[in-house]
């Protein structure tokens, strides 16, 4: 009896988080994607405006937020919203000035092809006015500010998706949200945020790109038991890592954006295998 009791309970479990993750996945898709196909194909604004990607930014906490309260209605125990600051401190510096890192690494990995002519001139015009020497700087005190815009990406990718994905098997979870995620941003390839030579090849890149990412975001989530690390990780993806290492390596002396984008990804790829590998073993 006990034993068909848990079964039964179990199988209710599941179906709740099969619910919850098909209303989660509906609610970010559709929130991000129409409003990006509004704004852009009837609206005419353009997606690289910060303030017209907002909505879409919060398309997954909103999503989970709605799940968590009214769908599953398992409220935001394990969401990850405290900032533990004092216990997780490393994780936070980490994650603020491990994009610098990142870009020192693909910038030496460029030098090594000897392909690239050094030049900081386009790294200036990134914050006119400045010394060259303080833009990576501003750049990550701009990181630091903006964290709470990611968090609406983080809330839901790292603080629901991936703890529901695919349960026991952490692994797995990391790369198939870093797929979703990174599925979820393809609009942007076709509505004029980011253009590729060849499209395909970019699109792979990218995906590429966001899945290891989003297994540094995981192990940061897992290892400060908060979501707000990986939200200022992704706000130095985004505001410190891409604009830098375009700024360097873009135009002539240097390389294209599916090259800058190849380099990045095996930094990347290298950076990842490391939380990857020390990930639980699958059950």
């Amino acid at each position: 009896m006990t034993i068909m009791i848990d079964a039964q309970a179990a199988s209710l479990g599941d179906r709740l988080r099969k619910r919850g993750l098909t209303a989660f996945l509906l609610i970010s898709f559709g929130i991000a994607w129409g409003w990006e196909a509004v704004a852009h194909m009837v609206l005419g604004w353009s997606l690289v405006n910060p303030l017209v990607q907002a909505p879409a930014a919060f398309a997954p906490a909103i999503a989970a937020l709605v799940v968590r309260r009214w769908v599953t209605r398992e409220g935001f125990t394990d969401a990850g919203s405290r900032l533990r600051l004092r216990a997780a401190w490393p994780y936070y510096l980490l994650a603020w000035l491990g994009p610098l890192g990142v870009v020192a690494a693909v910038v030496g990995l460029a030098a090594a092809t000897g392909q690239w002519t050094p030049s900081g001139r386009a790294v200036a015009d990134l914050v006119p006015g400045v010394p060259v020497w303080a833009v990576p700087l501003l750049l990550c005190v701009l990181a630091l500010i903006a964290t709470v815009v990611f968090w609406g990406e983080e809330f839901g990718w790292t603080g629901y998706l991936l703890l529901r994905i695919c349960p026991g098997r952490p692994r797995r979870a990391g790369l198939v949200a870093g797929l979703i995620a990174a599925v979820w941003h393809y609009p942007l390839a076709f509505l004029g945020y980011v253009e590729y030579r060849h499209l395909a090849m970019g699109l792979i890149g990218w995906t590429a790109w966001i899945m290891c990412q989003e297994i540094i975001l995981a192990w940061l989530r897992a290892r400060s038991r908060s979501i707000w690390p990986a939200s200022l990780a992704h706000a130095g993806n985004n505001l410190v890592l891409a604009p830098l290492t375009t700024a360097l390596l873009l135009g002539p002396g240097g390389f294209g954006e599916d090259a800058i984008q190849l380099l990045v990804v095996l930094v990347l790829v290298a950076v990842a295998a490391g939380p990857f590998l020390r990930t639980g073993r699958e059950q």
